[in-house]
């Protein structure tokens, strides 16, 4: 592994153990208790030769981010606990580094408003941009302005169709296809590789939709030939829309045996209308990705198989990317990180990990 990829995940790995209080990883077989709930981002090891990116090769000048305009951009309404954690962890690592001009926005799930965000930031002077961006296309204009200013994009938890140390500096997240392949195997375990199971599927227009989908469908072809994927239709993440496309399901095929909800918001709306039809707990294997606590409780109570992290902790992992780029060192141009997994046998003992 490059030596700048072993020092960003030796940081992140300490920041997980400063920032949660000498919190041990979940992977460590002398803890016997929990990770903390303010665990941050561990990074996945690097592939040898994977691309990095200076500030040379993408353009600008250095700064002080304590004096510096770092603009944050939310895409979706902090109802969805993603998104209230992803922008709290942003505005707590700000604080504690002595950022004193964080400008953040909300685009309340309206593309436009978000382009539009973004474009407003760069007018108010942002010498940073952090981008959790709602769809993956449409950011020319942005690119545009960035690029005329030399300010430095990162985006989280969401893809951007477009060249990293070129149109934006790097992007921090999960890996969704293999998010997706992790979901196919405890569904195929859930269901004993036997069953008919509908997708709530995203929303469109991004690569985590797209990703899980593609991930989940490979991989249960691949393990289990025998479970047949017989609904689809968008939930677009939401609690209200996923209880909704599950009431219509079930009307179309109430015996129904599993459920895979690619956000937890989505599967605890489906967990509604699995009651309001008579359901009880287990009857249909439900099966989602995010790591919330309701998704977890929902494995205690006996409604959900299981439940594949999607850290929504970005904002150590997000300036630290930034302090390197902007002192000179190399960065990955694209840094995956760790995610954790709950089911029945640590979903009681590791809840407070959730968000």
């Amino acid at each position: 592994m490059p030596a700048q990829f072993r020092r960003t995940a030796a940081i992140a790995l300490g920041l997980m153990i400063t920032v949660a209080g000498c919190a041990k990883s979940e992977e460590d077989p002398s803890s016997g208790t929990a990770a903390a709930p303010e665990a941050t981002q561990v990074v996945q090891s690097a592939a040898p030769g994977a691309a990095t990116c200076t500030i040379d090769q993408y353009g600008g000048t250095k700064i002080d981010l304590k004096t510096a305009t770092v603009g944050f951009s939310q895409s979706e309404k902090e109802a969805n606990p993603f998104r209230i954690a992803e922008t709290q962890s942003i505005e707590d690592e700000a604080a504690k580094l002595g950022i004193t001009n964080l400008k953040t926005t909300n685009a309340n799930s309206q593309f436009n408003k978000q382009i539009s965000d973004v474009e407003q930031l760069l007018d108010q002077g942002a010498q940073l941009l952090i981008i959790a961006p709602l769809n993956s296309d449409g950011w020319d204009s942005v690119f545009a302005k960035a690029a005329e200013k030399k300010v430095p994009i990162i985006t989280i938890d969401r893809k951007i169709n477009a060249a990293a140390c070129k149109d934006y500096l790097t992007f921090i997240g999960s890996d969704f296809a293999e998010q997706g392949k992790r979901a196919a195997d405890e569904m195929a375990k859930a269901l004993g590789n036997k069953g008919e199971v509908a997708i709530l599927l995203g929303a469109p227009g991004n690569n985590v939709t797209t990703l899980r989908t593609s991930g989940f469908k490979d991989q249960i072809a691949k393990i289990a030939p025998d479970i047949k994927i017989t609904f689809e239709q968008t939930g677009n993440f939401s609690r209200e829309e996923g209880q909704k496309v599950t009431e219509q399901l079930l009307q179309s095929n109430p015996n129904i045996n599993g459920v895979y909800g690619e956000n937890d918001e989505m599967a605890l709306g489906a967990i509604t209308a699995l009651k309001g039809a008579g359901k009880k707990a287990g009857d249909v294997k439900i099966v989602s990705i995010d790591g919330t606590k309701g998704a977890v409780q929902g494995i205690v109570d006996g409604w959900v198989s299981a439940v594949i992290e999607s850290n929504p902790r970005f904002g150590p992992l997000a300036f630290q990317t930034a302090t390197d780029f902007f002192g000179g060192q190399a960065v990955g141009q694209d840094i995956v990180i760790q995610d954790r997994a709950y089911d029945e046998s640590n979903a009681k003992t590791d809840i407070a990990s959730a968000y």
